[in-house]
């Protein structure tokens, strides 16, 4: 007689917050708010929208998706409320959906936390901001290989990271990131021995203008460079331990944003 091993089913998150925003009397109005599942979005004072996810981090089979529609000439600040994990799956990638429609005239802060990727991690990110007639953006996004401080490695992974900036039909930034073992060992072609990498890309006229202040805030500290061509501003930046790379983001965003980080950020 065999001998048959039960087959154990694992519980999924899956995760969906939406939130629009009119203007009224020149400011920034919450008009529709839809939340389900493992996704929140908390509106602080009209003018800052945080998305979490209350499972704690994601694994293969997760899902959370983010929506934001911002109407003309709206000013939104959108975060999140924490650090996102991504764990070690056994069982195919997770799948995150971030898409924001930003109308005529508006503007968008998209400055999530960090994401810390973990060993064995699959995952699969689409982010697509959509930019009206005029509408401007700043976007920055940050991932950290493990917890330094916790001795944790990361050697293999399956990690997809799809980013573009559209203005209409029109795609103004677009990049396109895959990190998995044979990249993390691909020495200068690589992260080149670095933890912790982070991009940021503002999307407005004059952008170029604040290169020469921005280049000067680089400093020494870690590994950063910025270019500007089109009203588009890009920075990257690239640290062997994710607190110094916070840093010099939270540092950069502020001269950027010419006011302060988002009341959850903590530096």
């Amino acid at each position: 007689m065999t001998a048959y091993s039960p087959i154990q089913l694992h519980q999924r998150s899956a995760g969906f917050a939406s939130a629009s925003f009119g203007v009224r009397n020149g400011c920034p109005k919450l008009m529709d708010l839809r939340q389900q599942g493992s996704a929140k979005a908390i509106v602080l004072d009209q003018r800052e929208v945080v998305f979490l996810n209350t499972s704690g981090g994601l694994t293969g089979g997760d899902m959370l998706e983010y929506r934001l529609t911002l109407a003309p000439e709206a000013e939104i600040t959108a975060t999140t409320q924490t650090a996102e994990r991504i764990y070690r799956s056994t069982t195919g990638a997770a799948q995150i959906s971030v898409k924001f429609s930003v109308g005529k005239g508006a503007h968008l802060d998209w400055i999530p936390q960090e994401t810390i990727v973990f060993e064995r991690a699959q995952a699969r990110r689409r982010t697509e901001i959509i930019l009206g007639e005029g509408a401007t953006c700043l976007m920055a996004e940050t991932i950290v290989l493990g917890r330094a401080a916790m001795g944790e490695m990361v050697s293999t992974l399956d990690f997809h990271d799809w980013r573009m900036i559209r203005r209409g039909a029109e795609p103004v930034h677009l990049e396109a990131l895959r990190l998995d073992a044979e990249r993390l060992m691909a020495g200068a072609a690589g992260l080149d021995g670095a933890r912790a990498i982070a991009t940021i890309v503002l999307i407005a006229p004059g952008a170029s203008d604040v290169l020469e202040s921005v280049r000067a805030a680089l400093g020494s500290e870690i590994r950063a460079a910025a270019s500007a061509l089109d009203g588009r501003l890009v920075i990257r930046l690239m640290a062997r331990d994710g607190w110094p790379l916070r840093r010099k983001l939270a540092q950069i965003l502020t001269l950027l944003r010419r006011a302060p980080l988002p009341r959850v950020w903590q530096i």
